[in-house]
């Protein structure tokens, strides 16, 4: 089985971060791995809370993954303080790892930002030159170009100089008012479109993570860019369509929209009260002891 590692960080509430990259790598068919950048309290309804490991544990997450289960890919989501950065750079150049797909992630969905400004400027030097694929939407597109993004055209401009300027293929998501469902890749000099069909859910906590990692899993596996492109979308297109409704925000997708067998099944129907489980067992060693 081929392994990715997730470098991301940690969603409370389930729906992004390392969570939804778990959940997405182990339904595309790989082993999925984890090193955290940052606990967050987090819910559909926002972030309220981010906290930082140091650079040094999260040298030595990276060091315990790649000395036991070199990963065939890797994918980089949240990573909120320049030190951060540097030590995930450096340690990836050490590895020599390969399928580096970054996910330039600087605002929630919620609109909570996730990364210090100055993080940006260590993001662009040191990780971006090392990535296989990179694949911001078009606001983190317009941060990254220094332009401005209304039409197809300038989603083309903007991904093929992301591009050069980074020696990377940039897959520009849709969405944000442009185009909707249609994201648009540029590799080795050419650009393609993929068009999607806008599913009318509200619920898309975790989106760019689930991409993103759905591309690792698939270049893992030895599909072309193209092709990991291709099949990433039509994952999240069916994670999106099974109009799962979580929280009382922007909720998350069903990742194991298509996971079935025994193991999946649910209760044919609802446990009388009587036959709920609440942990009899350590309730009767506490009377013992007493």
């Amino acid at each position: 089985m081929k392994k990715v590692l997730t470098i991301a960080g940690s969603d409370s509430g389930g729906g992004a971060g390392i969570q939804a990259d778990i959940k997405t790598m182990t339904m595309n068919g790989v082993f999925a791995m984890s090193a955290v950048t940052a606990l967050t309290a987090q819910n559909t309804t926002g972030v309220q809370g981010i906290f930082e490991v140091t650079p040094a544990f999260l040298a030595q997450q990276l060091d315990s993954v790649f000395a036991d289960l070199f990963p065939d890919a890797v994918k980089i989501g949240m990573v909120s303080s320049s030190p951060l950065a540097e030590t995930i750079a450096e340690r990836l150049k050490f590895y020599h790892a390969k399928n580096i797909v970054v996910d330039p992630v600087m605002v929630a969905t919620s609109g909570a930002r996730l990364i210090e400004e100055d993080a940006v400027e260590t993001l662009t030097r040191c990780l971006f030159p090392l990535a296989a694929v990179l694949t911001p939407n078009i606001p983190e597109a317009e941060v990254l170009s220094g332009r401005h993004i209304e039409t197809a055209q300038d989603m083309e401009s903007a991904a093929r100089e992301i591009g050069e300027k980074f020696g990377s293929a940039v897959l520009l998501k849709g969405g944000h008012t442009v185009n909707d469902a249609n994201d648009l890749l540029y590799s080795d000099g050419s650009l393609r479109w993929f068009y999607g069909k806008r599913i009318d859910n509200p619920n898309t906590h975790g989106t760019g993570c689930t991409l993103s990692s759905a591309i690792a899993a698939n270049l893992a596996k030895g599909f072309s860019m193209e092709e990991a492109v291709k099949r990433a979308k039509e994952y999240i297109s069916g994670a999106l369509s099974a109009m799962l409704d979580l929280g009382q925000g922007s909720g998350p997708m069903a990742h194991n929209f298509a996971l079935t067998g025994y193991f999946a099944e649910e209760a044919v129907a609802t446990l009388p009260e009587s036959e709920l489980h609440f942990g009899t067992g350590e309730e009767r060693a506490c009377e013992e002891a007493e």
